[in-house]
């Protein structure tokens, strides 16, 4: 996908959106249900946008929202394009390239992951302090446009700083407004910080990978987010990460992994994550 290519998307969207967007936000499986809230919004299928694939993932409504939280505009991507699905890596990251082409400077990730801790259960979230890219494959592998970003970009603070403490000061006040019993025990129970590791997919990992993983330092295991980072980080873009925790990994468990239970994980907090995303929005605007 060109630099053009890029331009072209980007010139299409904000000919169906008039307002300055500085954030967007990426929902994983089973999370899409943030879009529905927003103010005032346009939405746009996929596959009306120029040069976009198609999300074919159950859970991922595969449309583009603009509209507003609390009377900032921001953009929405409704489910996302993964690797698994036999994408390359230009087509996963290209609506990252061209959200940097329409000016958006924030960008906050989520997606459904399963944990490899015993302490973070199951309809916990995980605020991501780094990742581990176990997918096999860097998504800037191949010509460098100069254009987008700089060839060997550095990749020291993926996830940054300041977000991060956003996101953690606003968990604290959701948890003491909702929890009684105090801050320090209820807010560990649901919201951690950790290291994501993405694997290629569409496989749940076994359990020897998983110990595998864990030696690495990994605290949950996906299949989605670094790509993206990495791209935003690519084009100057700062990048806050979510994990809503929707199953333990295998082997932490005599359980089974199945995607339908990560989506029911996943509409089970909704609520807390949307309340979430929606003070973070406000504090990073």
């Amino acid at each position: 996908m060109s630099y053009e290519n890029a331009v072209e998307a980007a010139e299409f969207i904000k000919s169906k959106y008039a307002k300055s967007i500085d954030t967007v936000i990426v929902l994983g499986s089973g999370l899409g249900a943030f879009a529905d809230d927003l103010e005032n919004e346009v939405r746009i299928p996929y596959e009306a946008i120029p040069h976009f694939a198609r999300s074919t993932v159950e859970g991922h409504a595969g449309q583009l929202v603009l509209g507003e939280v609390g009377g900032i505009s921001i953009a929405v991507q409704q489910g996302r394009f993964h690797y698994y699905e036999g994408y390359d890596m230009e087509q996963v990251t290209f609506p990252m390239r061209t959200f940097g082409r329409m000016g958006i400077k924030n960008v906050i990730l989520t997606n459904a992951a399963g944990s490899t801790s015993t302490e973070m259960t199951p309809g916990s979230l995980m605020l991501i302090s780094d990742h581990l890219n176990c997918m096999g494959v860097n998504p800037l592998r191949g010509k460098n446009d100069e254009r987008f970003g700089a060839r060997f970009p550095d990749m020291t603070h993926v996830y940054d700083r300041e977000f991060q403490e956003i996101v953690v000061a606003e968990a604290e006040s959701i948890a003491q407004e909702r929890f009684k019993n105090g801050v320090d025990k209820k807010l560990t129970d649901f919201l951690h910080r950790g290291i994501y590791c993405a694997l290629s997919g569409p496989t749940y990992e076994t359990p020897a990978e998983v110990r595998l993983y864990r030696l690495l330092g990994a605290d949950a295991v996906g299949m989605s987010t670094v790509p993206e980072a990495v791209a935003a980080r690519h084009q100057g873009m700062r990048v806050a990460g979510i994990s809503c925790i929707t199953n333990f990994a295998a082997g932490m468990t005599e359980e089974l992994i199945n995607h339908a239970e990560v989506m029911e994980t996943g509409e089970r907090v909704a609520e807390i994550f949307k309340e979430l995303l929606r003070r973070t929005i406000s504090r990073i605007n």
